[in-house]
This record gives structure tokens, C-alpha cells and sequence, in this order.
């Protein structure tokens, strides 16, 4: 990977958030003797400098397949930042304190890309359980949004065994006659249970009986002089029972 000095140099003294940021004593390649030096971490890069008001960095370290462990050393609060390969460097810090130890470590080791793509797998993996749940009881399997299902609670009840309704119900006066529907006349079958039927399927109750008029009522009903002899009768009566009241109002004449 080849790094433009420029812009490290621009990446690190920039006004951007940097994750930890302090003075770290560090020791040197060639000589054991150990420098105080400003690290600031941005990212997966460390950057060293020799003073905190410095322009431009001394260093950077690429925080990227490494291990950052303790060890011991002749400075208290030392830790070691390591790389794989035989021919790599070993860079070994120490802190003020134990605190600062224990926050350098901490930051350093999740500074890396490789830790960033675990921590986004695990909360993929955690998301995905909270929207389907635990795989359980089918292998692992999990259905696809789109193919749930709601399970019924109840027998299942296939559609095509109910009887067919006709699109439009006969009528007869205006009025819609249920007892018309193909099978309605049919006579209960006494063999099984009167709320089922043998394919335990709810059957409905019964319709009452429509009533049918004789042929008397339905002679007085159309003809208009019954209803005139009615209405010539009660109004009659009415007229009558009116000057009973009003005379009752007038009181006895002397």
C-alpha cells in the first residue's frame, strides 16, 4: 500500500475526532531507550509525534494485522503492538498509568478493519434474530418474507367442500327467499351430530318456515273496497268519540 506523506501528514493534524489521543513513551528500533512521544489514533492509523504542538508526525503505524498484548519490559505500563511475519517490527509503548494502559489497549485493538467487519457480522447476525427469531424446530430453516403464512389455529378447512351460494339470490315480492339456495329443502340428516355434518363442517342453523298467505287474506289485501270500508268505519269512530269529548269540555247546560 503506498501512502501519500501529504496527506498523512494533512489526515493527522486535521480538525477530525481522533478515537484516543495522549502522551505514550515508546521504545526505539535500533536503541532500547524509550521516548515520550504524542500519539494521536485516527482510524486504523496511529500517528506519533515529538511534541503535542508539532505540524507534521515523526511516524504512523498501520493498525492492520496485528495483536496488541502485554509484556514485560524495563517501563511500567508496557504493552506491545505486534505483526505477523518473521520480519516484522514489534512496536512496544508504555503508559503514565494503568488506566491509560488499559484505554490504549482497548483502542488499539478495535482499530482495525478486520475487527470492524466482525462487529458488523455479529450485529447482522444479532438483527437477524430479532426480526425472525432463533432458528428452531425446522433445521436452521428460515422463510423468506414474503412466504409467511398465517398457520390456522382450528381443523383445516378446505374452501372448495362448502357449499356454493348462487351469485344473485331468487326474490319474490321484493324480498330476497333463502329457502330458495340449492339444498336448503333438504331433510336433516339424523345420522350424526345436529351442528356438523359428516365432514365436520358447521352446518347452519335452520330457517323458520316462511309463511304463506291464504288466498282470503290475499284477496282483502288487494282489493281497495275493503280498505275503503275500513277507513270509512274508523273514521266514524273517531268522528264519534271527538264530540263525546267536546261535549264532556262544554259541561251539563242549565
Amino acid at each position: 500500500m503506498k501512502l501519500n506523506e501529504r496527506s498523512l501528514a494533512f489526515y493527522a493534524t486535521c480538525d477530525s475526532p481522533a478515537d484516543n489521543a495522549g502522551f505514550l513513551y515508546k521504545r526505539g528500533e535500533r536503541h532500547t531507550a524509550y521516548h515520550r512521544r504524542w500519539f494521536v489514533l485516527k482510524g486504523n492509523m496511529l500517528f506519533y509525534f515529538e511534541e503535542r504542538e508539532s505540524r507534521e508526525p515523526v511516524g504512523v503505524i498501520v493498525l492492520e494485522g496485528c495483536t496488541v498484548e502485554l509484556c514485560d519490559s524495563a517501563e511500567e505500563f508496557a504493552f506491545a503492538i505486534r505483526f505477523g511475519g518473521t520480519k516484522s517490527r514489534t512496536y512496544v509503548l508504555a503508559a503514565e498509568s494503568q488506566a491509560a494502559m488499559e484505554s490504549w489497549v482497548k483502542s488499539l485493538s478495535r482499530a482495525s478493519f478486520d475487527y470492524m467487519r466482525l462487529v458488523v457480522r455479529e450485529l447482522e447476525k444479532q438483527l437477524e434474530e430479532m426480526r425472525w427469531g432463533p432458528a428452531g424446530g425446522c433445521g436452521g430453516c428460515r422463510q423468506l418474507p414474503g412466504s409467511w403464512k398465517p398457520k390456522p389455529s382450528g381443523p383445516e378447512r378446505s374452501p372448495e367442500r362448502l357449499p356454493a351460494l348462487p351469485a344473485v339470490l331468487p326474490k319474490e315480492n321484493g324480498c330476497a327467499v333463502w329457502n330458495n339456495v340449492p339444498g336448503a329443502d333438504r331433510p336433516p340428516d339424523t345420522s350424526t351430530c345436529g351442528r356438523y355434518d359428516g365432514e365436520e363442517h358447521p352446518r347452519p342453523p335452520p330457517l323458520p318456515p316462511r309463511r304463506r298467505a291464504s288466498s282470503s287474506e290475499a284477496g282483502s289485501a288487494e282489493s281497495p273496497s275493503t280498505f275503503c270500508r275500513l277507513h270509512e268505519r274508523y273514521g266514524q269512530e273517531v268522528a264519534r268519540l271527538r264530540q263525546d269529548w267536546l261535549e264532556r269540555r262544554r259541561g251539563p247546560q242549565p
